[in-house]
């Protein structure tokens, strides 16, 4: 069976509702994922704009998520360290948070990736995606993707 995956709150494509956004209420939205690939030790997600007129625009870090868990459910604390241990890593606006989407002008592509390695990365709090990215080289098992849209009004 393929790793996906998905969110109860947008199809693949479509749009992510305003409550996910800066123009509502900012909170992260609902993620589930099938069963990584046999080997998984935890679970990592970035979140990035690939349309932001500045360069990507990372908005969101999630990693050490344990190898269990099955999805993030909507609105997931602020707090450096959850409780089952996963960390959040530091977003472009330099929070250790979610941030929704928020393009100045035109649609945007928001991708959500999430990575399962064979091992869990002695990050603390707050790493940036470059060095996520360089601390899962060489230990990433599988990954799954969605991408939803985003346009102010």
């Amino acid at each position: 069976m393929p790793f996906e995956l998905m969110s109860d709150a947008f199809a693949p494509g479509e749009p992510i509702p305003p409550q996910y956004t800066c123009d509502g209420d900012d909170v992260s939205p609902p993620l589930q994922w099938t069963d990584p690939p046999p080997g998984t030790q935890s679970l990592a997600l970035i979140m990035d704009d690939p349309d932001a007129p500045v360069g990507t625009w990372v908005h969101w870090v999630v990693y050490a998520i344990p190898a269990d868990a099955r999805g993030l459910d909507e609105s997931l604390p602020p707090d450096a360290e959850l409780p089952d241990g996963s960390r959040h890593g530091r977003n472009s606006w330099r929070r250790n948070d979610y941030g929704g989407p928020c393009p100045p002008r035109g649609t945007h592509r928001y991708v959500f990736k999430l990575y399962a390695l064979d091992m869990t990365l002695d990050l603390r709090a707050g790493a940036t995606k470059k060095q996520l990215l360089q601390a899962m080289e060489g230990h990433i098992l599988a990954q799954a993707e969605l991408m939803g849209t985003y346009q102010r009004r």
